[in-house]
């Protein structure tokens, strides 16, 4: 039997579906799983263990408490177990090391003058979405690629709706200027066509019809318009060479395959897109076997296909398992049937063969998964550090100070957690100590998830400050409070260089970390990114007030006024563009205050 300090009873638990939440002696949750019936799935854990694998057996060793919530279906319990590991991100769970979203070309349909964006989430609005892209750099380069070839617009609906004067991509030949000329429609969408039709992988149909245009052109020596088909023939072959075409037939799928390695378990993943293998990415879990991978297929299919993101309609696993309820659940994301099956002839088989080799590369592992332990090691943690918190204050002269919060979790952003903190008290104080201080009691305030290491961009004095606050505030009895850490620059006080300063609480010299090692340089990653990030915010505020003082300095102009110039426009570029006719259209804003507005934004477009 088992040696866990938790005693299972099978009376303890229903035979009905539902997710079970393995918890160690604190009441930190280890492990969240779902099952079609609960009683049995646990049974399977408290058992001989030499049935179990390594991860198992060190799993249930620490286990002291189970908690059960019970489900309807087991649709419902994928998707609980989905939402808490995300919420929770439980040590031994099958996390994804990776699970933003991609992405993704979007082609506006619907607009009367369509463009293409750069997106990462898939809305039902009409629009064609092609993707996604595992890189965002490879993914801005096909669009300047298109953007040459084809010269459909580029400014977001405000701008275009209050554009008084053509953009650069005018002045380049990159765009129309639809928004200000008198551009045809018709013209205008056929070019949305062709965009569509490359989107949709029939690139041959679209050189086709380049190429004879092009030919028609130098036959009627209008020889500029023939080198402007000629360059945008050039742009589409560019972009279309890099996706190798797979199968013989215009499909969507995504291929899954799972490879075992000496330190865990690989999942590769390729994107086939209108026949065309788009591109891939893999995942890795250290410390689970091929046993398992039954479990880490259905987790990773219920984690990744999140709502907003784009989901094929055919989705192929290495092999034939029940995957009901995951296709029902993905089903509803995407609004429309999703299979999820076995390879089914020669070419699908290829594919998962393909996608077992990436998920077996040597190469391609996660430098960062044993990150935490590292870090637990470098900084000499009392457990590992999964979630770090990067903390920064700024001020211009003591005013506008902010304390920027970003966040990492198993190595990577997650940057739905940002935060940014304000302290009108403080203003022109410049006091860095207090506003790190203030933030300390606000975000012990504001609750879990609580970080494993808190770390500070500043040196021992931040970090007095911050621990004094925790100290006095901390009160969660069955858990230690997060550990902390300041970085500071090295004695030549040059951003960026190596030999940057650990410093943590009760000890006078830095930490002892090798410069360029992966922890020192994650750490500068996180103190990088709480710094731009915390400097963005700030700005961006300057510029509102900026601006609402100008505003607000006009006779009759008062903080209403102002809030209903930017509910209305939303930009401030939009808002200094904007020409009287746009300014009249702001409910509440006449004619005379209209033009009062546009002389002063007139101004400020000439400065």
């Amino acid at each position: 039997m088992t040696t866990s300090p938790y005693t299972f009873c099978s009376a303890d638990h229903p035979d009905s579906p539902g997710v079970y939440l393995m918890k160690d002696q604190a009441g930190k949750i280890l492990y969240v799983g779902k099952a079609v019936s609960l009683r049995k799935r646990l049974a399977s854990y408290f058992r001989d263990e030499a049935r179990l694998t390594p991860k198992t057996r060190a799993l249930v060793r620490r286990v002291h408490r189970v908690d059960t919530l019970l489900a309807g279906t087991e649709k419902q319990a994928l998707l609980l177990e989905a939402s808490l590991i995300k919420k929770h991100r439980p040590r031994y769970n099958i996390v994804l090391r990776d699970d933003k979203q991609y992405v993704l070309f979007r082609l506006e349909k619907r607009s009367e003058f369509p463009r293409l964006l750069i997106t990462r989430k898939a809305v039902r609005d009409g629009s064609v979405y092609f993707g996604p892209f595992t890189s965002a750099h490879a993914a801005r380069q096909t669009w300047k690629l298109l953007g040459k070839a084809f010269p459909l617009r580029k400014c977001s609906d405000n701008v275009f709706r209050n554009r008084v004067r053509p953009c650069l991509y005018y002045d380049i030949e990159q765009c129309w200027a639809p928004c200000v000329k008198d551009v045809d429609k018709h013209a205008y969408m056929d070019v949305v066509r062709r965009v569509e039709l490359f989107l949709r992988g029939r690139t041959r149909e679209l050189l086709s019809v380049l190429e004879r245009e092009m030919q028609q052109c130098a036959e009627d020596l209008r020889f500029e318009k023939a080198a402007e088909l000629r360059d945008r023939i050039r742009a589409v072959q560019q972009t279309v060479e890099r996706q190798t075409v797979v199968l013989p037939r215009e499909a969507d799928m995504d291929v899954l395959a799972l490879a075992e390695t000496p330190t865990g378990l690989g999942l590769g993943q390729v994107f086939v897109r209108q026949g065309r293998l788009l591109d891939e990415k893999r995942f890795f879990w250290p410390g689970l076997t091929l046993e398992e991978g039954p479990e880490a297929l259905m987790s990773f299919l219920s984690q990744f296909y999140e709502l907003g993101r784009f989901i094929p309609p055919r989705i192929v696993l290495p092999y034939a398992m029940d995957t009901g309820p995951a296709a029902e659940l993905l089903s509803e994301r995407r609004e429309a049937a999703v299979r999820i099956v076995g390879a089914a002839g020669p070419e699908e088989s290829g594919l998962v063969e393909l996608a077992r080799r990436v998920a077996a590369r040597d190469d391609l592992k996660d430098a960062d998964s044993d990150l935490a332990e590292l870090l637990r090691r470098a900084l000499r943690l009392s457990d590992r550090a999964e979630r770090i918190e990067g903390v920064d204050a700024s001020h211009l002269a003591g005013e506008g100070l902010r304390v920027g919060q970003v966040c990492f979790v198993q190595g990577h952003p997650a940057k739905e957690e940002y935060r940014t903190y304000s302290f009108p008290d403080l203003e022109g104080a410049a006091d860095d100590y207090a506003a790190l201080a203030g933030w300390m009691r606000r975000r012990l305030a504001a609750g879990p998830p609580w970080p494993d290491l808190i770390l500070l961009d500043g040196g021992k004095g931040q970090l007095a400050a911050v621990e004094r606050v925790l100290d006095e505030v901390w009160d969660q009895e069955e858990s230690p409070p997060p550990a902390l850490a300041a970085i500071a620059k090295g004695p030549s006080r040059r951003a960026g260089e190596l030999e940057d300063r650990i410093f943590r609480p009760g000890r006078k010299n830095p930490m002892n970390l090798r410069p360029g090692s992966p922890e020192l340089l994650f750490l500068q990653r996180v103190r990088d990114e709480s710094h731009r990030f915390v400097l963005g915010r700030q700005r961006s505020t300057r510029k509102k007030q900026i601006l609402r003082s100008h505003v607000e300095s006009l006779p009759g102009v008062g903080p209403k006024t102002a809030r209903q110039l930017w509910d209305h426009f939303g930009a401030l570029d939009a808002m200094i563009q904007a020409d009287e006719q746009a300014l009249r259209a702001v409910p509440g804003i006449g004619a005379k205050r209209a033009r009062q507005l546009h002389v002063m934004f007139q101004g400020m477009r000439s400065k």
